[in-house]
């Protein structure tokens, strides 16, 4: 398992990426159990009202939540790429530059999982 950690504006955000041979979670909406890696992260958007108070670069944003959307994949390498890009639109989508977001990779040794 890994854990995909996007870090900007002062905040960060982490989605879980499944291995092959690792049990990606099984709901509603979850991709085939086929699919040998399996990303599934938050999603939100910036709202005028409602939503989530958020402090992003020292500023306060309205932020709504989307169900997180699991997301298969046939290799490691599309899965990291695709998780990557989804952490910066995430940040662009209230106000973070894509460029400003730092990605980092940490691998989770099944061992020490919870």
């Amino acid at each position: 398992m890994l854990l995909i950690r996007g870090h900007g504006g002062g905040t960060a955000l982490t989605g879980t990426l499944f291995e092959r041979g690792e049990r990606a979670p099984n709901f509603r909406g979850a991709p085939d159990e086929d699919a040998p890696y399996v990303w599934v992260c938050d999603a939100f958007y910036q709202v005028e009202s409602g939503g989530q108070v958020q402090r992003i670069d020292g500023r306060d944003v309205r932020v709504a939540f989307e169900a997180p959307t699991p997301h298969g994949f046939d290799t490691r390498e599309q899965a990291v790429a695709a998780a990557k890009e989804h952490l910066r639109t995430q940040f662009a989508r209230v106000g973070v530059p894509e460029s400003d977001v730092e990605i980092e990779v940490i691998t989770v040794d099944p061992d020490e999982r919870p």
